[in-house]
């Protein structure tokens, strides 16, 4: 199994980004989708998720009108646009994967986000 990020980089603050993460190796169907960020001297951080048929999304309260997350089960694909974005924002950002029913999870390898002037 594999989870690829990308689409990750340098941005202003006000800017945008997408990131994308394609999985591999799983019914990706079965699974829902987070993302996770982390900075080099803090804890991995939710951002949200969406179930495995992408009728709902959650986010925690930071990404609340700002981040988007949407799925593509037939590309096997998971996105994260994320928009007006704050030096704050700066973090690697990863996908995770969790069966719906079941046990097994996995997590990509992530990107970094850098958000500065």
């Amino acid at each position: 199994v594999q989870l690829v990020e990308s689409g990750g980089g340098l941005v202003q603050p006000g800017g945008s980004l997408r990131l994308s993460c394609v999985a591999s190796g799983l019914t990706f169907s079965n699974y829902g989708m987070n993302w996770y960020r982390q900075g080099s001297e803090t804890e991995r951080e939710w951002v949200g998720g969406i179930t495995n048929t992408g009728e709902r999304t959650n986010y925690a309260n930071f990404a609340k009108g700002r981040f988007t997350i949407s799925r593509d089960n037939a590309k096997n694909t998971v996105y994260l646009q994320m928009n007006n974005l704050k030096p704050e924002d700066t973090d690697v950002y990863y996908c995770y994967a969790r069966e719906f029913i079941g046990q097994s999870y996995y997590w990509g390898q992530g990107t970094q986000v850098t958000v500065s002037s």
